[in-house]
């Protein structure tokens, strides 16, 4: 699909004066014209931009009406979101999106106008008609032309994300582990000591947490919020308790119960794995591109 932002050019029209020469029965000199003197044709005027991707322009209006868009939806939700806040949102993810449709594009993705209107079609029926629709956009603040160009860069980057999602396997490498978290480091000490005694790492972690056992479950790399806890837990020997790790949030005990090379991933697992892709691609294709 291509969005690149379309110029408004002028075009000059000139018209040539012809002038008519009278006859009289003396032969006279030829009178020119006066010489006119025409100014050069105007430059087309550029869209005021918001951003350039690669040569592609993010319209300043474009911009203006996505952050209105995020502001009155965040106020539908009760949620309070500064102005400088939301711009700098509203600019990633415009910037980000143009990199998929850019990438969509040279990965040999088309969409036609005609499939685009198809789509609006569908959406005015699934709410109850064009002018139930037309009053939808006028609430958020969308023209129909730019409703149009807005889905047709949504439809392809949509794909491109999609695919880079694809890429990511439905299984990889993972460890289940089981964890006792202390908020102080003195009983986590005691609880060491008495793992160390020989205490049972299940039945302390159920003391310690009913509710979930202490229970981590299957994770693969890269899934934890706690990288250290992930590291440690990766190069643990099986039911071998781990020594005391400490986060921000507390002090921690790790045991892992099982390993497996290649384990289907949990569905929250693989989505955490596929947003760790899209943002590395993105981060990847921010740092080739020319971002102005």
């Amino acid at each position: 699909m291509n969005t690149r932002t379309c110029f408004r050019f002028i075009t000059l029209f000139f018209i040539l004066a012809s002038t008519a020469c009278g006859t009289s029965q003396e032969v006279s000199e030829p009178t020119l014209a006066p010489t006119t003197e025409i100014s050069a044709p105007p430059t087309a005027t550029a869209i005021p931009a918001a951003a350039i991707v690669n040569g592609e322009v993010i319209s300043l209006t474009e911009f203006n009406a996505e952050v209105f868009r995020i502001q009155q939806a965040q106020e539908a939700l009760g949620n309070i979101i500064f102005v400088d806040e939301a711009e700098e949102r509203v600019l990633n993810d415009l910037i980000d999106q143009i990199l998929l449709v850019q990438a969509a594009r040279a990965d040999g993705f088309t969409l036609t106008d005609a499939e685009v209107e198809a789509r609006i079609e569908t959406l005015a029926a699934d709410v109850g008609g064009e002018e139930n629709l037309s009053t939808w956009l006028a609430n958020h603040n969308y023209t129909s032309e730019s409703f149009f160009l807005s889905l047709k860069k949504a439809i392809s980057a949509a794909w491109m994300r999609d695919k880079i999602l694809a890429d990511v396997d439905e299984s990889a490498e993972q460890v289940h582990a089981q964890q006792i978290l202390l908020y102080n480091l003195e009983r986590a000490e005691d609880v060491q000591a008495n793992l160390a005694a020989g205490a049972d790492f299940g039945e302390l972690a159920s003391a310690y947490d009913p509710n979930t056992n202490g229970e981590l479950f299957w994770f693969p790399r890269g899934y934890l919020l706690e990288k250290t806890i992930e590291d440690v837990a990766f190069l643990l020997a099986i039911n071998t308790p781990s020594e005391i790790i400490e986060t921000e949030i507390g002090f921690h005990i790790i045991v892992v119960l099982e390993k497996a090379e290649d384990h289907l991933l949990s569905p929250d697992a693989l989505l955490a794995l596929q947003e760790k892709a899209l943002n590395e691609w993105l981060q990847k294709e921010r740092e080739t591109s020319k971002i102005e």
